[in-house]
């Protein structure tokens, strides 16, 4: 009986050792995003020339990839592609009850509410998120943030402030390409390739495009930046054990990333139109 309860007593001392690393973890997590928030108008003012190279190689990346025009352009594709999916399926889901005449309806409801934030977060974290996890954890490896330290540069303003300033500068921009290029796929699809009329394409869409409902698409566009920015960030500052670690990092980031993106939709989109549809439709 002795040995059984101190069985018991090493198995619960052991996890409640693990729940108190877990809590040391998650604070120090949300004190790195913190710290890393509160710098970034300083990191702007003190290091306007980094912050700019940051937004130039974001926007339309760096080397070989910026033979496609980076970021940008993956966001573009990835939209194009979504909206002219919306489009297909909406003219042949609606054609079947005799209504594809709505197809501009769903376009301009489904692109702005769900499928522009989600897809767009997606693209922001296996493109710019990805990214910076694996520049500032090969930075960490090769231990130019310790010589940053050692020149009397606070670190996390230089490396991981500028990052995310140049992503909150670069969002806006991004984000309003990615709207327009899932409405003209949408339009393209459903005028050009199945034939109807562009004034009835055009009545249905500029009827149920709410600028509020693109307001809000926004709003959510750029707390998807900063969550990804600040996650992939993270992970690279506090990356370990050589090049196979950065690696790790980077997908650990990806999916920590993505999964919050899903949730900030959801979230978002249930408080916004969980009650209300925001629109009437009537025959």
């Amino acid at each position: 009986m002795y040995i059984s309860d101190t069985g018991k007593f090493v198995h619960a001392r052991r996890r409640l050792q693990r729940w108190d690393a877990a809590i040391d973890a998650l604070g120090a997590r949300l004190v790195f995003y913190g710290k890393a928030i509160v710098h970034i108008p300083g990191a702007v003012v003190s290091h306007p020339g980094e912050a700019l190279r940051l937004v130039a190689e974001i926007s339309m990346g760096s080397g070989a990839l910026a033979m496609i025009g980076g970021t940008a352009a993956i966001v573009g594709f990835m939209t194009l592609a979504t909206g002219s999916t919306i489009a297909i399926q909406g003219y042949s889901s609606l054609g079947n009850i005799g209504i594809e005449a709505l197809t501009g309806f769903l376009s301009a409801f489904i692109n702005v509410r769900i499928a522009a934030p989600v897809i767009a977060g997606i693209a922001l974290s296996a493109t710019l998120g990805a990214g910076a996890t694996a520049q500032i954890g090969a930075m960490r490896i090769a231990e130019e943030i310790d010589a940053l330290e050692s020149m009397a540069i606070r670190p996390v303003p230089y490396v991981v402030s500028s990052r995310i300033a140049a992503g909150m500068i670069t969002i806006v921009p991004l984000y309003a390409l990615a709207l327009a290029a899932s409405f003209v796929a949408g339009r393209f699809t459903t005028v050009v390739i199945f034939g109807q009329s562009s004034g009835l394409y055009d009545h249905y869409f500029s009827t149920f495009l709410n600028p509020v409902d693109v307001m809000w698409s926004f709003i959510q566009a750029i707390l998807i930046a900063l969550l990804v920015m600040v996650i992939h960030t993270h992970y690279g500052f506090t990356a370990s054990g050589g090049p196979a670690g950065v690696g790790s990092a980077v997908g650990r980031a990806v999916r920590m990333s993505l999964i919050l993106v899903v949730l900030v939709v959801l979230l978002v989109s249930l408080a916004l139109y969980g009650g209300n549809g925001n629109f009437h439709l009537s025959g």
